[in-house]
């Protein structure tokens, strides 16, 4: 079997769609979870067309309330 990767940027290929439509209290939360990954440095800020490697971010949220970013 042949395998070839591309590695050549955009990789992967940046998104064209717009972000889903969140309800207000899943808004805050995924608000809460960015800042306190920003607070920590281990996201950033980017520009509208900086080219970076990017991933979808998911929240989790449990049957008790709590949530968690992915």
């Amino acid at each position: 079997m042949k395998l070839y990767l591309d590695v050549e940027r955009p990789y992967p290929p940046m998104l064209r769609r717009p972000p889903y439509l969140e309800n207000l209290e899943t808004r805050k939360e995924i608000e809460k979870h960015i800042n306190e990954l920003l607070d920590m440095d281990v996201i950033r800020n980017i520009g509208h067309n900086e080219i970076v490697e990017i991933t979808t971010p998911v929240l989790i949220t449990w049957h008790d309330g709590k949530s968690r970013l992915c």
